[in-house]
């Protein structure tokens, strides 16, 4: 027992000594109609720290991961203004112009980012890999949550917590945004991410540009929702549903990518 804690706490240290970020500076960019926030490259820890008394071992190991190539971010969800203006429609149960788009499964992602890339006269817009999307939700940071590890301050930075599904999402950027620049990471809607769900993936994950198996029953969804538990909107948290999964607390964030 003490054996393994020592070994434990040798792990922790080797990992955290090392450089696992770059320094940060925001730049903005507005395309096509949404704004992004530019990642730099970087290395995080990537994760359940083993300390935390969760059954959920998809988040285990902790591993270092590497993040290669900069990237722009959807500083917030995409919105329900902005899925109308390319798709035409309004799936959300809620409707308002600036709450994130809801009730859209992996599949219609993957139309509505056909078709804006279409629009746009390339394919460089996506979903964030698994990867992608914890290095930019974590912004630097080795904690539970972006902004620490006590959930009594999530409040500040997340809706989350009705748990009978009797609301709805909210307006995007009415918190405060993480270390980055980056609005509702935190909880409001689920997010889908682009990686096939295995559960024992991070045992054999590589440590640069992971982009998940090759293949999958099940995509995996990010970030925690406005119903959720404080626990199920951790930065690394892992949930997972069928592509045709549609629940009006999942949405997505817009990936650019930069040739």
């Amino acid at each position: 027992m003490v054996t393994s804690k020592l070994l434990n706490l040798a792990l922790t240290f080797a990992l955290t000594s090392l450089p696992l970020h770059a320094a940060y500076a925001f730049e903005y960019q507005v395309f096509a109609g949404i704004r992004f926030v530019k990642m730099e490259p970087g290395c995080f820890l990537m994760g359940r720290d083993t300390d935390i008394k969760e059954k959920n071992a998809s988040e285990l190991p902790q591993h270092r991961v590497c993040i290669e190539k900069p990237f722009y971010l959807g500083e917030t969800e995409v919105t329900q203004e902005k899925w109308e203006k390319v798709m035409g429609n309004n799936p959300s149960k809620v409707k308002s112009l600036y709450r994130p788009v809801d009730r859209v499964n992996w599949n219609d992602v993957q139309a509505f980012i056909d078709r804006l890339n279409s629009q746009e006269g390339g394919h460089f817009f996506r979903l964030p890999t698994e990867a992608e999307w914890e290095y930019a939700a974590r912004a630097g940071s080795t904690s539970l949550y972006s902004f620490g590890g006590n959930a009594k301050d999530l409040a500040n930075y997340a809706w989350y917590g009705d748990e009978g599904y009797h609301g709805a999402s909210h307006e995007v950027e009415k918190k405060q945004p993480n270390n980055w620049g980056l609005y509702d990471m935190h909880g409001n809607v689920w997010e889908w991410v682009q990686d096939w769900y295995d559960a024992s993936y991070y045992q054999n994950s590589p440590d640069k540009d992971p982009k998940g198996p090759p293949n999958g029953q099940y995509k995996i969804y990010r970030g925690g929702s406005w119903v959720g538990k404080p626990v199920n909107l951790r930065s690394s948290i892992r949930y997972s549903g069928l592509p045709t999964t549609r629940t009006n607390d999942i949405g997505f964030r817009l990936l650019k990518e930069i040739p």
